[in-house]
């Protein structure tokens, strides 16, 4: 099984699109989250940073630059989704990430709290 890392510059980017009301509330995740070729488009546009900045995993071991290395998208490449962050929660749960874990779920309160969810 993988290992993961805290990816701290998307956690801080994160942070600054809740902050900025850049989120969905609700959304299918299973239907929005980015595939494969929205990834491609993705960076066909951007550089890896910015495609960096939407996983709050880094994979260990894996090479920067490549797809593998980065785990656990928050959002649609534009804003962020509270049921992808609610899937990152329950995923770094599911397979003992807690570091991945903990990070997400305070993301998911942050936003919780900025748009009045109690």
């Amino acid at each position: 099984m993988a290992s993961y890392g805290v990816n701290e510059d998307a956690v801080a980017r994160c942070r600054e699109l809740i902050a900025a009301r850049q989120y969905v509330l609700d959304s299918d995740w299973g239907e929005v989250q980015p595939g494969a070729d929205d990834q491609n488009g993705y960076l066909e546009r951007h550089s890896w940073a910015e495609y960096a900045a939407w996983h709050l995993g880094l994979t260990d071991g894996a090479n920067d630059e490549t797809k593998a290395r980065y785990a656990f998208v928050y959002g649609d490449f534009r804003r962020v989704h509270r049921t992808a962050l609610i899937a990152c929660v329950y995923r770094a749960s599911e397979w003992r990430h807690k570091e991945v874990e903990l990070a997400a779920h305070d993301l998911l309160q942050e936003l919780d709290s900025r748009a009045g969810i109690f």
